[in-house]
């Protein structure tokens, strides 16, 4: 059982930066692939950075370049550098942890709204 709790969304204006925190409870979470996802008004969710349990990363495009994903597995905890950030990255964003390959669940935050306006 893993249980996630996201942090440090709030408004900011176009062009400035938000890191998120995705805090994990289970002591298995570093074997764990995490996806941060958003979910725009009226959209569906999207993934926009995914890490591997060993680092490895990959961004959609629309992130890329602008976004880092990274884990301190000694913290139990997947963050999100947001730098450059655009009024269409506005957006409620959720950490999931991926255990499918361990043979376990998937696991869902509760989400942290991110608003980028002037």
């Amino acid at each position: 059982q893993v249980q996630l709790v996201e942090s440090g969304g709030g408004l900011v204006q176009p062009g400035g930066s938000l890191r998120l925190s995705c805090a994990a409870s289970g002591s298995m979470f570093s074997r764990y692939a995490v996806g941060w996802y958003r979910q725009a008004p009226g959209k569906q969710r999207a993934l926009v950075a995914f890490i591997t349990s060993g680092g490895s990363t990959t961004y959609a495009d629309s992130v890329k370049g602008r976004f880092t994903a990274s884990r301190d597995n000694a913290a139990n905890t997947v963050y999100l550098q947001m730098n450059s950030l655009k009024p269409e990255d506005t957006a409620v964003y959720y950490c999931n942890a991926d255990g499918r390959v361990l043979g376990f669940s998937t696991y869902w935050g509760q989400g942290t709204q991110v608003t980028v306006s002037s």
